[in-house]
Parts: C-alpha cells; sequence; structure tokens
C-alpha cells in the first residue's frame, strides 16, 4: 500500500467526483464511493475489496480511523487538502475518511442459502432511499439476499448504500436485468427447496398478509413505486399479497419500504412462532 498526496483537483480528484455522482463511470471502474463510519465498518467486516482512503493531513484522525488505515489493505490512499475533502463529504461535519470500495459481480452463487431460504426481488426500483431502507430491512429480518430488476436507480448509488446503514455490505443484492434469467433461478429454486413459494405484493385488495403461510421457503417480490409489479412478476406469483388499511383510513398504501418491512417481519414472527411451538412440543 502506498500514499499520495492531491493539492488540487487534477485527475485522480476528478475520478472521485464521477464515482460520486456519474453511474456510467462507476461501472467503467468497477469502483464506488462510501462515506460514514457504519458502512466503511461494515465493509471491513463484510471483506469487501477496499481499493482506497481518503484523508487529510489537516485534522487530527481519531483512534478509529488511524487503526482503519494501519490495518486495512488497500492499493494506494490519498491525502487531500481539507477543502477538497470538505467538496467530497456530503456530511456537514466533514467525514474524516472516504473509501473508494471495488463492486462485486452479480452472481446469485453469493446467496448463501438456509434449508429454508427467504428471498426477496424489488422490480425496478425508482428512488434510492426506499432501495437503501429496503436493504436495511432485509439485513434486520432475515431475508438472505435481494434480487433487483430491470432498469432502475443504481444499486452503488452513495445514497442508496448511505440508507442502508452498513446493511448494503452484509446482504447479498444482485441486479438480474432479463426476466428470463429471474424466472429460470426461480424455477431452479423451486427445484431445490420444495414448497417454494412467490408472493407478489399489490395494494389492492387480494389476500391479507397475515392469513398466508410464510413459514416455508419464500420469495416476496416487491413493485415499483409508481406502476407496481410488471405483469411477468404478477403471472410468476404464487400467491398476490396485501397489506389491509383501517378502514377509515385516508390511505390505500403503504410506501414501498415499509411495506416490504412489514411483509418481512410478518414471515420471521410467524417463523418464530412456529420455532416456539416445535420446542414447546418437547
Amino acid at each position: 500500500m502506498r500514499n499520495e498526496r492531491i493539492y488540487k483537483k487534477n485527475a485522480a480528484y476528478q475520478k472521485f467526483e464521477v464515482l460520486k455522482s456519474n453511474r456510467n463511470k462507476r461501472y467503467k471502474y468497477k469502483e464506488f464511493f462510501v462515506e460514514g463510519v457504519k458502512n466503511i465498518n461494515s465493509a471491513i467486516k463484510n471483506n469487501w475489496d477496499i481499493c482506497s482512503f481518503l484523508y487529510t493531513n489537516e485534522k487530527e484522525l481519531s483512534i478509529w480511523a488511524q487503526q482503519i488505515l494501519n490495518t486495512t489493505s488497500t492499493v494506494v490512499n490519498y491525502q487531500l487538502p481539507l477543502n477538497l475533502m470538505k467538496e467530497l463529504s456530503d456530511k456537514e461535519d466533514t467525514s474524516e475518511l472516504l473509501a473508494i470500495v471495488r463492486m462485486r459481480e452479480d452472481n446469485a452463487a453469493e446467496f448463501q442459502l438456509s434449508k429454508n431460504p427467504m428471498l426477496a426481488l424489488f422490480d425496478r426500483p425508482s428512488n434510492r432511499g426506499n432501495l437503501g431502507t429496503i436493504i436495511r430491512s432485509c439485513d434486520a429480518l432475515g431475508v438472505e439476499g435481494l434480487i433487483l430488476t430491470g432498469h432502475g436507480v443504481d444499486l452503488y448509488d452513495p445514497e442508496v448504500i448511505t440508507s442502508s446503514m452498513g446493511s448494503f455490505f452484509r446482504i447479498p443484492v444482485i441486479r438480474m436485468t432479463d426476466n428470463q434469467s429471474v424466472l429460470a433461478f426461480i424455477s431452479e429454486l423451486k427445484g431445490k427447496f420444495p414448497g417454494f413459494n412467490t408472493i407478489g405484493t399489490t395494494a389492492h385488495k387480494e389476500f391479507p398478509i397475515y392469513k398466508l403461510n410464510l413459514t416455508g421457503p419464500i420469495m416476496f417480490f416487491l413493485g415499483n413505486e409508481t406502476d407496481g409489479l410488471s405483469r411477468v412478476y404478477k403471472e410468476c406469483s404464487d400467491k398476490l399479497a396485501t397489506i389491509p388499511m383501517a378502514e377509515e383510513a385516508a390511505a390505500t398504501s403503504f410506501n414501498v419500504g415499509c411495506a416490504a418491512t412489514v411483509m418481512f417481519y410478518e414471515a420471521i414472527r410467524q417463523r418464530n412462532l412456529e420455532t416456539e411451538s416445535f420446542l414447546a412440543g418437547f
């Protein structure tokens, strides 16, 4: 690992800028920009490839930052003036460390599935914050992997990563833009896990989520924020589920991030109850 100093907005600095703001450039370099203590810690803990750290010598580094620099293997680290760090940082109190991380390949083999897996698919996500929230909910509630379909917001957008609060680096998320590849993967799962079900989500009155048996192997289909699930995933769903609203409510549906969290929670609630009932029988 080597260190380089940057004094002005040279080519190296301009690369940092485009990794933050330009989707195409991120995929050209196969690298992305990470900010925040939780995200950096999680990236390291979960063995992501850290290419570089950015920091300044005009501000004393914390013990945490010093330890990260001293113990994390990188290709090259960059020392920047404080004013340039401020321009790159999205935080009011400029981050003392920024990271450049290498992307991982989109490969379903990344899913380390249990004997009774719970997975999710997000169809054409259009909001960065919602995608980050859903990744966070997957992590919190035991979803073992997330598939992104179609053309939507960039998985590696800094806003997605920030809103995941570190969960981005723990939950495998893969992009499968070809519907046929998704359907083939689902067919493979149905062959491997007897009773595997696909649960489509809709705001229209279908099966209330709490009336469905979610204790077996399942994949939830989450629809686009504006248009809902595309036809191919509605037709592929074994059941279409809804979250009933209170009769007097003006709201007719939840935001997709909230809806996903409710669905995942109901599944884990049912699974925990089943486990408790099983153990009570001994």
